[in-house]
């Protein structure tokens, strides 16, 4: 039973409100007296607190409004393991103009454990990509994983993911049943990863309608 059904029953009068999920608002006094209430079971051993897990994946993207909000919210008794996830190193706070590791406040910072993490063998994208396709039921022998292996390398995982749903569509077109080397080349030549897309852009970049790049570089260099 949860903090909130507690709350909502005693708000509803009414124990169908764990049923309908119709709660409306709870008042911030039924708030304060469910959690006197809970504090008080635990002291008399009545009631555990199981706490919550709080996710926030790309956590720079939060500015400093938030990551204050979330300072207070963990010095709380009842406050969730909180769970943060970004691929950012030093860069700026937003809604500041200070830098910081990842993007996340030092007093902040000072109170997570930061679990480093490494990149991926050959051996770890490989079985990423043969776990992906297992979920997604495609088939695909031997040389065309090694050759999806050495793409994700190449390019990024993320990349390599994608590409095996459209091969997979390529292999049942030609009605076969296994992703062979052919349909991975086909895929990859279908669709640009981000730095084959780059280059493309530099490359074609006058046969585009709106060219920001030229005309930075037209731009006369303003000299104080």
């Amino acid at each position: 039973l949860t903090k909130e059904k507690v709350q909502a029953v005693v708000s509803t009068q009414s124990t169908g409100a764990l049923f309908s999920g119709d709660t409306g608002e709870i008042k911030s006094e039924v708030r304060e007296q469910i959690n006197q209430k809970v504090a008080e079971w635990r002291e008399e051993g009545k009631a555990e607190i199981v706490p919550g897990v709080l996710f926030v994946d790309e956590v720079h993207m939060l500015d400093i409004e938030c990551f204050s909000y979330l300072n207070r919210a963990l010095e709380h008794d009842m406050a969730p393991v909180l769970i943060m996830a970004t691929n950012r190193g030093i860069t700026k706070i937003r809604g500041t103009s200070y830098v910081s590791p990842h993007g996340i406040p030092i007093d902040l910072l000072d109170r997570l454990l930061i679990i480093a993490t490494t990149p991926y063998t050959e051996r770890d994208t490989k079985q990423i990509l043969s776990i992906r396709c297992e979920e997604e039921d495609v088939e695909m022998s031997e040389e065309a994983m090694l050759v999806l292996t050495k793409i994700g390398r190449e390019t990024s995982l993320r990349y390599a993911i994608q590409l095996i749903t459209c091969a997979n569509l390529v292999c049942r077109k030609r009605n076969g049943t296994e992703v062979s080397v052919d349909d991975i080349k086909r895929v990859y030549s279908l669709f640009l990863d981000e730095t084959r897309s780059s280059q493309y852009l530099k490359e074609y970049q006058q046969e585009f309608m709106f060219n920001e790049v030229n005309e930075k570089a037209d731009r006369p260099m303003e000299v104080s």
